[in-house]
Order: C-alpha cells, then structure tokens, then sequence
C-alpha cells in the first residue's frame, strides 16, 4: 500500500463550501476512487492558511494516476474549480509532501 500526502489551497472564504460538497460527494465519485485503487482518503483543513492537507493510500501509483482520465474525475474537477486553486484544466493545484516520519 502506498501512502500519498498532499497539499492544495482554497480560496478564502470557501471552506464551509468545501465542506458541503464533500459531505455530498457523488456515489459514482466514490466508486471511481475506490476502482482506481485509492482508500482511507481523508482531507484536512488549516483555516488560518486554507491550506488542505489530503491523505489517500494507493494500490498503484500507475492505476490512480489514470483516474484523471475518467469523465466523473474531471466533472467534480470542473464542480470544484470555483473554490480552489487550479491548473488550466481544472485539476486542482496539488502538491505533493514527503513523509519524514510514521510510527506504526
């Protein structure tokens, strides 16, 4: 299982419609991430930066990196664009973070 830990960044005033959405998320969303190998996904909030910190564990690297391809993925890109910072398609700006320590 890889571990990926990322960052991306709101637009301020935006994290309670961050939120909302989330707590929404579409059933075909899920079931794209699920099939693309991603699991234990979570999303964190630093309110003095709106700074997310994401988290997901991966089956593949290679596999979840395909899911950008899927339609559902670049819909929930283009339903989410209006409150975060993006790339030219959509995709939010994402940066990756390097793990410096874990206690299992």
């Amino acid at each position: 299982m890889i571990k990926k830990a990322f960052k991306m960044k709101l637009y301020e005033g935006m994290a309670d419609e961050y939120e909302r959405r989330h707590a929404a998320i579409w059933p075909e969303m899920v079931d794209m991430i699920h099939e693309y190998g991603g699991s234990r996904y979570s999303i964190f909030l630093d309110r003095e930066t709106n700074i997310l910190f994401g988290y997901i564990e991966l089956e593949s690297e290679a596999l979840w990196s395909k899911s950008a391809e899927t339609a559902i993925c670049r819909k929930w890109w283009d339903y989410m664009a209006d409150i975060m910072e993006t790339n030219p398609d959509n995709s939010p700006v994402s940066v990756d973070l390097v793990k410096m320590f874990e206690l299992a």
